[in-house]
């Protein structure tokens, strides 16, 4: 949560094809993926050299530093949260896309678009810097312990097991959470090759987050998960009161068991409305979308 995952695209718009999906991503920047000389990174090197050739998530996390380090430099009051949101409200959809049709890009509940692989998009240094300069650091944030199942649930080989949470999201508590951040769903499991599991995490609003995906070379039927939290960023803004749905199940060709043992729900977000005091200059954009979603909640 205290990090911003960042990962790449090549100049096309389509996935690295050593590209990590994962729901916890907040954006992308460009890199490269092919041998072609051509599509590298242009940056300085050894010796007072320069070079074309630089790739890989080892470009696109200092693009990425150097587009936050333009927008602290336009507002030095941003919080490591503050940077979080101009992230999620600045990165576009652009024309990035899954080359394998895997992951496709969805809307949430409050109506920012979501991709598996590219987080909320790629980033926008001139849109994250006019932002920050009018920003106001967000309200302060609480930690919502919102359900734990502490029952034994096995998993069947050949459909899907679905767990539920109720919870009104520490209504009436002084760590009551309305609007969300991050979620964590926190685990303890074991199976008979993890590797084969997934698991989706589902909202009361109904985004359907892929918590974690199946590994190839996982091959483990011992450890499992113990107490691990698993992340998503895909719910971002949304309202967290209602039903959420964990769902487990092997994609496998092979009979494969396990059992969920313990999880619990972690919501992590603020009270108050996040974007209250910021102006709308465009209607069109993902601070506007938002707001109004929020707008509409509070006049319920």
């Amino acid at each position: 949560m205290w990090t911003i995952s960042i990962n790449s695209a090549i100049n096309d718009g389509q996935n690295a094809h050593y590209d990590e999906s994962c729901s916890s991503t907040l954006a992308s920047t460009f890199s490269n993926g092919a041998k072609d000389p051509n599509t590298g990174v242009a940056t300085t090197d050894l010796y007072g050299k320069c070079t074309t050739t630089h790739s890989g998530t080892s470009a696109a996390a200092p693009e990425a530093a150097g587009v936050f380090a333009l927008a602290l430099e336009a507002n030095n009051n941003l919080t490591w949260r503050d940077m979080q949101h101009l992230t999620v409200l600045t990165s576009k959809r652009n024309s990035l896309f899954d080359v394998k049709g895997r992951f496709h890009w969805t809307m949430n509940g409050v109506g920012l678009e979501f991709n598996h692989l590219f987080g909320f998009g790629v980033l926008d240094a001139g849109a994250m810097v006019a932002l920050a300069k009018s920003w106001k650091t967000v309200p302060p944030r609480f930690h919502c312990e919102a359900g734990v199942m502490n029952e034994t649930w096995q998993i069947p080989s050949n459909k899907p097991l679905i767990m539920k949470i109720e919870t009104n999201a520490c209504l009436g508590l002084n760590t009551e959470v309305r609007y969300l951040e991050h979620v964590q769903a926190v685990i303890t499991l074991n199976a008979s090759r993890r590797g084969d599991l997934e698991l989706f995490l589902t909202s009361p609003m109904g985004t359907r987050s892929m918590i974690l995906s199946t590994r190839q070379n996982d091959d483990d039927s011992r450890d499992g998960f113990t107490k691990w939290p698993f992340m998503t960023t895909h719910t971002w803004g949304e309202y967290p009161q209602g039903t959420w749905l964990l769902e487990a199940k092997f994609n496998s060709t092979t009979l494969q068991t396990g059992f969920i043992k313990e999880w619990s729900l972690m919501l992590h977000g603020t009270k108050e409305p996040p974007y209250t005091e910021l102006s709308v200059l465009d209607p069109h954009s993902k601070l506007a979308i938002v707001k109004k979603a929020h707008e509409s909640k509070v006049n319920m």
